[in-house]
């Protein structure tokens, strides 16, 4: 096996099968689990109104911790995380070993999405029912065509079990799906929506004119799963401006030249599938 691979020019371990197949799913495992808190750390900075990226660029600066994965967003998915944490959790499970850890890695990916749902619910004015949410980004990350296990259609989904008609537009996606409406452009997939969730990090998205999606939207929201358009920006464009892990901004025509940061109202998820903590924004950190 080994001289198989010996023309790549990386270094070949040997191991025993065993350790070889737990190298996969500990990794994968790990990366997941690693997602997971910074997606926590983003709600923890929504709450006490910090700024996650300060934050993830001060935890990247320690050599121990590093800046790769530790960017906030709708939630992880794809072909390989959620089946090999699943894996993982499966494995120790016959080994009679409860891998606690993994498993709320797991849950509370589920329930970061459940608060983004929310989120856009408070963004449409408390409810999304009979109203229509425009979704940028289908697959479960940019430079590919994968939607297996996407947060993008989990969200829309929640979304449509609360009323919400759903229009997305997505480079890879042309076919119809169910119970999405998926659009040419962009711009046409905010027609008469009342929020815009930027779910997928496609490059494109940076360069539409935000004045065009402006003068199709029936409401002027936006919620940015990728950290993806300028806040300033949309905030001219009289836009209110949410991100994760960041303060809202509101639009400038609301708040004055100096466009104001505001600490969202971050609503708990359901008690199925778990809480966060309900709390308003501190004067200082607690110590």
């Amino acid at each position: 096996m080994s001289e198989l691979y010996r023309s790549l020019d990386t270094e070949i371990l040997v191991m025993r099968p065993e350790s070889a197949e737990l190298v996969k799913y500990a990794s994968n495992g790990f990366l997941a689990t690693r997602l997971s808190y910074v997606n926590y750390i983003a709600t923890l900075c929504e709450l006490v109104g910090a700024d996650v990226g300060d934050v993830i660029r001060g935890m990247g600066s320690d050599c121990r911790i590093g800046p790769l994965f530790l960017e906030p967003g709708p939630g992880w998915g794809g072909s390989c995380f959620p089946k090999d944490a699943a894996a993982l959790v499966s494995i120790a499970s016959h080994a009679r070993l409860d891998f606690t850890l993994l498993r709320e890695a797991i849950t509370s990916n589920q329930v970061h999405e459940t608060r983004l749902v929310d989120r856009i619910e408070e963004l449409a004015g408390g409810s999304v029912q009979g109203r229509t949410v425009a979704v940028w980004g289908l697959t479960f990350k940019a430079r590919t065509d994968d939607q297996r296990e996407s947060p993008s259609l989990a969200i829309a989904a929640q979304l449509r079990a609360r009323g919400a008609t759903i229009q997305a537009y997505d480079p890879t996606v042309h076919d119809p799906l169910a119970d999405i409406r998926v659009c040419p452009t962009p711009v046409a997939a905010c027609e008469h929506a009342s929020v815009l969730f930027v779910a997928t990090e496609w490059d494109e998205l940076r360069q539409v004119d935000l004045s065009d999606i402006r003068r199709v939207m029936d409401r002027p929201a936006i919620l940015d799963g990728r950290h993806m358009l300028d806040a300033a920006q949309a905030a001219r464009n009289g836009f209110t401006y949410a991100a994760v892990g960041r303060p809202t901004v509101v639009p400038v025509d609301a708040a004055g030249a100096n466009s104001e940061l505001r600490a969202p109202s971050c609503r708990p998820a359901s008690a199925e599938q778990g809480t966060v903590p309900e709390a308003g924004r501190p004067e200082r950190m607690p110590t």
